[in-house]
Parts: C-alpha cells; structure tokens; sequence
C-alpha cells in the first residue's frame, strides 16, 4: 500500500464530485482502492466518500471485477444551452406578470 500522504491514485481527486468519482472507481482494482481509502481517510475524511469507497471494495472482494470505463466521465456536466429565446421576431417578448394597466389591450 502507498503512503496516504502521497498523490491520490486518480488525479484530480480532490475536485471530483461524488457521481464522477463513484464512475471512476469502478476502474481500480483492490490495492488501488485501498489507497485511496487511506488517502480519503488522512485528508478529508468525508463519510459519504468513504462509504461509497468502502462499498465498492467489498463488492471486489466479494467477485466484481474493475471495468475499464471512461476516466473522463463527468455526468454533473450540463448540458449547453439550446438557445432560442421567448422574444418573437416581431421584437415583443412576453409580457411580463403585473405588466396590465386597466384601458390598455
């Protein structure tokens, strides 16, 4: 097992959000989830991680085996905007709430 204090075994650990990490974990084998327990354990300390981190290992040990999945992965990426827009090609938008004056159309 490697020093806790080093380099996490996924670069960029730190700023990973949780539904990244939890793809990315799929890919280590046993020794290397091993450390990075120990390395989350050192720094963070973060129960839902480590709970996430815990599970996965035992599903190793219990048969899984690592998948080679995407490292770049990042399902809390949005989507880009669509575009368009409420504005019609007249130039009027929606009139907005409140917007009525009493004799107006």
């Amino acid at each position: 097992m490697s020093d806790a204090g080093k380099e996490p075994p996924i670069p960029g650990y730190e700023g990973l959000p949780i539904g990244s990490l939890q793809h990315r974990i799929r890919a280590l084998p046993e020794d290397r989830l091993r450390d990075l327990i120990a390395y989350e354990s050192s720094h963070a300390d973060r129960t839902n991680v480590l709970e996430l981190l815990r599970s996965r290992l035992s599903e190793l040990e219990n048969g899984a085996e690592p998948t080679g999945g995407d490292q770049t992965f990042h399902p809390e990426t949005p989507e880009a905007p669509r575009g368009g827009s409420a504005v019609s090609e007249g130039g009027q938008g929606p009139r907005p709430k409140g917007d009525y004056q009493p004799g107006s159309a």
